[in-house]
């Protein structure tokens, strides 16, 4: 069908498998996340699914809360026993304990929610709904800016996402429908000269302060970045760090230590 598919820039590691049906047949208006069963890195998932079992997701979320893209989202994932849900869901795969209830750790849920949100964005959703109800869930027709939250369990005999997961799916669709209609607030324009103080140590991942003000609004200002400035190193601050450090040859790690500053000082 004739759509024009993204994906999503929160991605930190690629490789895409054949493992997939080509391009889907109906519009992406769902989301199906799973557990993995096992707390793995991104590069690890990306083995399963290049291996001989016939398996797939569009997304991978790893341990450290690394988002991994394995199919396209334009293409259809063989990852939830159900060729209905798998041509009209974006999945994801998240790793998780490998006992029940096969919990998450904090970071991997975080981002779920924060790719979420972005598959909602970019697909031009205003809300995500959980039914937790099979029936209801598989019967309804979403709006035009309606996305539906299926899962595993409903179509094999599996426990897929896990109990963990499962009783959180409602967590997870209000807080993605909050973000998708909270007012924007506005960001700071970048000035001539950063208002706010260069940090003495390294800034990574779950860090708050001015510290993280000050590379935002050089990320803004040197790579074109749109963050807002407000002092969180969240998934988005992270993904941009990432990206830069790329681009710039620098150690792809996400924390912005010494030579990392020093090139987005360069970079102005």
């Amino acid at each position: 069908m004739a759509t024009n598919y993204t994906n999503s820039p929160l991605v930190g590691y690629t490789r895409l498998v054949d493992k997939h049906s080509g391009e889907r047949t109906h519009a992406i208006d769902r989301i199906t996340p799973h557990c993995v069963v096992g707390q793995v890195t991104a590069a690890r998932l990306g083995d399963i699914f290049s291996g001989t079992r016939a398996v797939s997701s569009n997304y991978g979320i790893a341990l450290d809360g690394t988002v991994g893209l394995y199919v396209e989202e334009k293409n259809r994932s063989w990852c939830s026993s159900s060729n209905a849900n798998d041509q009209r869901a974006i999945t994801i795969e998240c790793a998780s304990d490998p006992k029940p209830p096969y919990a998450f750790k904090p970071v991997v849920y975080e981002t779920l929610v924060q790719l979420c949100i972005d598959i909602c964005k970019r697909n031009g959703k205003k809300k995500l709904l959980w039914f937790g109800d099979k029936t209801k869930s598989l019967t309804y027709n979403p709006k035009p800016d309606e996305m539906v939250l299926t899962v595993h369990r409903w179509f094999a005999n599996k426990s897929c996402p896990g109990d963990w997961l499962y009783a959180r799916m409602d967590d997870l669709a209000r807080k993605v429908t909050a973000a998708l209609n909270e007012p924007t607030a506005p960001t700071p324009k970048p000035t001539a000269k950063c208002p706010y103080a260069e940090p003495k140590t390294a800034v990574r991942y779950g860090a708050r302060g001015n510290g993280v003000k000050w590379v935002q609004w050089h990320l803004n200002k040197a790579a074109g970045e749109k963050l807002d400035v407000d002092g969180h190193f969240g998934v988005l601050t992270k993904a941009a760090v990432l990206s830069f450090q790329r681009k710039h040859r620098l150690a792809a790690d996400s924390i912005v230590g010494s030579k990392t500053r020093a090139a987005l000082k360069k970079a102005l």
